[in-house]
């Protein structure tokens, strides 16, 4: 598969040159780590520290995405043991309708957001729950990159590389159009495709290459539009992958019709 992913591009989310970057995030305490909660004085310090990581450039014909290290390592590790501790899941299995037949979802799935926002999709209608620390953490480090407000995320819990994600597009009626999908992920590296609509299926109108990433422990993925117009997405199995992967997709939905 031909990806498109530019060279790094020379300029960071604050402006500032590579000699006047400093240190991103500030490293968590251990203790702190070992609670299993975001204490206020870390939450301060950690996502008000500008964002200055570099971002990748991803585009094809309708595609444009960027993709950079939110966080680093250590404090990836600290924030996906942190979710394991703070989300539960849904504990019957999400069925969703494609072409009007039914499927069990093969991952795990949970949804947090502000109070009262329902997300619906694929025949599922998902309540939000209230935000946890540590989601409401990485959700104002997503901010402060982005400079996008988001009030909803979608978290989904693969436990192995057997798990999965079919093609789909993000593009429901209650997403904010002018608001991109943040896709942050913690765990095990995974391939993710895009491909476009026109090329799909058996009798494709058009030969488009298809894109794909790997998304690594820590990293922030951003699908701007149109992306979700002309591309689909998915998540492919991957037997080789024995290690769980937690990701999180942030956006912005439309309370009563309304920005």
């Amino acid at each position: 598969m031909d990806t498109f992913v530019s060279q790094t591009r020379k300029r960071y989310i604050d402006g500032t040159t590579d000699e006047q970057r400093e240190p991103v995030w500030k490293k968590f305490k251990e203790e702190e780590c070992n609670q299993g909660i975001v204490k206020e004085d870390v939450k301060e310090d950690a996502y008000l520290t500008e964002f200055s990581q570099p971002w990748q450039k991803i585009e094809a014909e309708g595609l444009d995405c960027d993709y950079a290290l939110l966080f680093p390592k250590e404090e990836a590790d600290c924030l996906y043991t942190q979710l394991e501790e703070e989300v539960v899941y849904l504990t019957d299995k999400t069925k969703i309708q494609v072409f009007g037949k039914v499927y069990n979802v093969p991952r795990k799935q949970a949804t947090c957001g502000d109070a009262g926002l329902t997300y619906n999709y694929s025949g599922v209608s998902l309540q939000a729950s209230p935000w946890t620390p540590t989601l409401e953490y990485i959700r104002d480090a997503v901010t402060k990159a982005t400079g996008q407000t988001f009030n909803f995320v979608l978290i989904n819990r693969y436990k192995d590389g057997h798990d999965h994600m079919g093609e789909h597009r993000d593009d429901e009626r209650e997403l904010d159009p002018l608001c991109p999908i943040a896709s942050v992920s913690l765990g095990a590296v995974r391939d993710f495709v895009f491909r476009h609509r026109e090329s799909r299926g058996k009798q494709c109108r058009r030969q488009i290459n298809p894109v794909k990433l790997e998304l690594a422990h820590g990293s922030l993925l951003l699908m701007n539009s149109p992306t979700n117009t002309h591309w689909y997405h998915s998540l492919p199995a991957r037997k080789r992958v024995l290690t769980p992967r937690i990701n999180l997709t942030f956006r912005r939905i439309l309370q009563d019709g309304k920005k």
